[in-house]
């Protein structure tokens, strides 16, 4: 078979036993088509069947970034080549896949957003906290912060989960993983207020009085995270705010301000329930502002040039 009689092959494979879209097909060929072109263009072999080593591979992946492709679209396209030369090797077409030694580019992590603690200070200021929905606002601001839990995990408290003994919340994290977020005096007071007094008040409107989920919304059923979203754009747009403020913020904004005032990398990841410090490490980066700072007041050499 020609390469292009075997490019249709791979194709038609797509289409009947992958049951790929149109588009997905047309991207396969697309990028299978710009490496038969290179193949030719460089006169790198006889044809895209007839590759001797991994060097075309790498030298169509190093005339990608040249062209200043994106790294989204350098790793599609080794991608589907990957998966190509993986059909042609079980084809027995050809005998090995170059393209299965060749990484795909890794994206630089983003840094997390979070949101600062003087502007933390006026969200919640901000909140109305004597009526029922406001305290309970309040509530969940305190403990997204508070804590650092993802918004699933906010959504899934029970009271049974609340121990006042221990001043403790025992979460349930990704993966069924379990874990404690501590309570602070005045969350624990807040708790407990809530409980007793507001979540009853929201309750009554529900008609599944045996409901044990703590944070509820305003018809008494348990809160959603697209519902604590809403809650959280409510307090921004009441606050004059223009900024975007997601639950996933408010996590950042807790491991920031935890490394911030001196706790440990390895308590921190406890807390936020993170399988890998390097997933916590990222926070040590968000925390370079502040280590400029006490370098900058605590240096001898660096106070006297700022002193001038």
């Amino acid at each position: 078979m020609t390469e292009d009689e075997v490019i249709q092959k791979y194709l038609d494979y797509l289409l009947s036993v992958k049951n790929y879209s149109e588009n997905t097909i047309k991207s396969y060929k697309e990028d299978i088509l710009e490496f038969k072109n290179f193949i030719h263009d460089e006169k790198r072999a006889s044809d895209i069947l007839h590759i001797r080593n991994d060097r075309a591979a790498k030298d169509f992946k190093s005339s990608l970034r040249y062209k200043n492709d994106s790294i989204s679209s350098i790793d599609r396209k080794l991608s589907s080549l990957r998966s190509f030369y993986k059909y042609l090797v079980k084809e027995e077409i050809v005998k090995e896949n170059f393209f299965e030694s060749i990484e795909s580019i890794k994206k630089e992590k983003r840094l997390p957003r979070v949101v600062k603690e003087p502007e933390l200070k006026q969200l919640f200021e901000s909140i109305d906290t004597n009526d029922t929905l406001g305290f309970r606002n309040y509530l969940i601001l305190e403990v997204l912060y508070g804590c650092g839990l993802r918004v699933s995990e906010l959504c899934n408290i029970q009271i049974s989960d609340i121990d006042f003994a221990t001043n403790t919340i025992k979460i349930r994290g990704k993966g069924s993983k379990e874990r404690l977020a501590m309570l602070f005096d005045e969350l624990v007071r807040d708790l407990k207020e809530y409980l007793s007094l507001y979540r009853l008040q929201l309750l009554k409107k529900s008609k599944n009085i045996e409901n044990r989920t703590v944070f509820l919304n305003k018809n008494g059923t348990s809160l959603t995270p697209r519902g604590v979203r809403v809650i959280l754009e409510g307090i921004i747009s009441k606050a004059g705010e223009t900024y975007h403020l997601t639950p996933h913020m408010l996590r950042h904004s807790f491991a920031t301000s935890m490394l911030d005032h001196g706790a440990d990398l390895r308590s921190v990841q406890e807390l936020l329930g993170h399988e890998n410090l390097s997933t916590t490490q990222i926070y040590t980066h968000v925390s370079i502002e502040k280590m400029k700072s006490e370098y900058m007041m605590s240096h001898p050499r660096a106070k006297k040039t700022s002193d001038k």
